[in-house]
This record gives structure tokens, sequence and C-alpha cells, in this order.
């Protein structure tokens, strides 16, 4: 079965609800030994930066998550994309995982388009571009509209980049990892047709099923 990493914050029914419908079971857990024994495993968020690290911490699951993330087929979304980087400027500076080299940063004040002032946060349907080959992104079209909510985003390496997204700046909006770890600042699960088809690649690649 899929392990939805249940910490107390995140959109944790919609995911499953949204993995249910693409044919693939999960349950939503905070108990270590479920997440160990997992297929697959997703870490998805909303919330603050610092509560998230630190519900983590006192539910003892940091260190579940950096034994197992490049060892299964882990999704991370939102947050769950943010909390594997080195800090966030989120009511911080605050140490995140340190997964992977980069930071969180708040989108800049005064961000305009065409004339126009953007609102932070970026809250909406927006485009991804693809950047990095990736099995999570198989049949999903070059520049795809998925589902953003959010003030911050990951400034990191381009070799682990997997789509990018224009917002006032040009933003990292998904990172991959081999063919066995994803995680995108948007939706997947409020995203539709394309949201869902991430979702089933995810499912097909933690089964060790042929991705169509």
């Amino acid at each position: 079965m899929i392990a939805i990493i249940d910490y107390g914050m995140g959109n944790l029914h919609s995911v499953h609800n949204a993995l249910k419908k693409v044919g693939f079971e999960s349950v939503i857990t905070s108990e270590r030994e479920k997440v160990y024994k997992a297929k697959g495993v997703i870490l998805p968020g909303v919330g603050a930066f610092p509560d998230c690290m630190e519900n983590l911490k006192k539910l003892g699951l940091l260190e579940v998550i950096k034994d197992i993330v490049f060892k299964k087929p882990f999704l991370g979304i939102c947050l769950g994309l943010q909390l594997l980087f080195e800090q966030s400027e989120e009511f911080g500076p605050v140490d995140g995982m340190k997964i992977f080299q980069g930071k969180v940063k708040r989108f800049p004040i005064g961000l305009e388009y065409n004339g126009e002032k953007l609102k932070i946060p970026h809250m909406g349907w927006n485009v991804a571009k693809i950047k990095g080959k990736t099995p999570f992104l198989k049949n999903i079209p070059e520049e795809t509209y998925f589902y953003f909510v959010h003030s911050y985003y990951v400034e990191t390496q381009d070799d682990i980049v997997a789509t990018d997204t224009f917002y006032g700046i040009n933003f990292v909006s998904s990172i991959y990892w081999q063919d066995t770890l994803f995680a995108c600042q948007f939706h997947p699960e409020k995203s539709q047709k394309y949201g869902l088809k991430i979702l089933e690649n995810f499912g097909n690649i933690a089964y060790g099923r042929n991705l169509t």
C-alpha cells in the first residue's frame, strides 16, 4: 500500500481520494512501521514550514523520511517539496531536512507581469514547463497547467529540476532524482486530468508496473 504521511498538516484526504480515483489504495498514517513497509510514500503539506518541521520531529518521522527517501518511490507535494531542502526563509531562517542543496525563498514584493502587479500568494492555474526527463511526467505535455497555492518557492541546482514555472520570475515547480523521487510545488490532487496522471504514474512506479 502507499503511505501518505500524516503530521497534522496537509490535504491528506484529497490526496487519498485522488489516488483511489486512479486505482491505488493508500493509508494516511503517522506510524513509522507503516511508512517503512509501504510500497511508496507521499509527503504532502500545507502550512508554515517551521510548524511542519517541528511536528515531524515530535512524531519521529524526520529520521524515517531521511532513511527511505532514496530507497523507495517518494512523492513530495507543496510544502512536502520545500521541506526536502536546506533552509527556508519562512519565519526564519529555519533548517529543513537538508536532503537536497537549496533554499526556500519568499516571492519578492512588487512582482509584475505585463504591467500588472502579481498577488502573493501565487494562487491558481499556471504552466509548468518540462526541463528534466523523469517517468513521473510520462504522458504529460511539455507545457501543462497545474494548480498552485504558495508564497514561497525553491531555489536549487538545475540538475534536479523537472519543471519550472513563471510568475513574475521563473521558479522551480518540481524536482526529480533518478527514477524514484518526484516533488512538486503544485498540487496534483487538485490539477484534474494531468495531476491525476502524475499520481497514476507514481502509483505504477511504486508497484513496479509498466507506465501507460
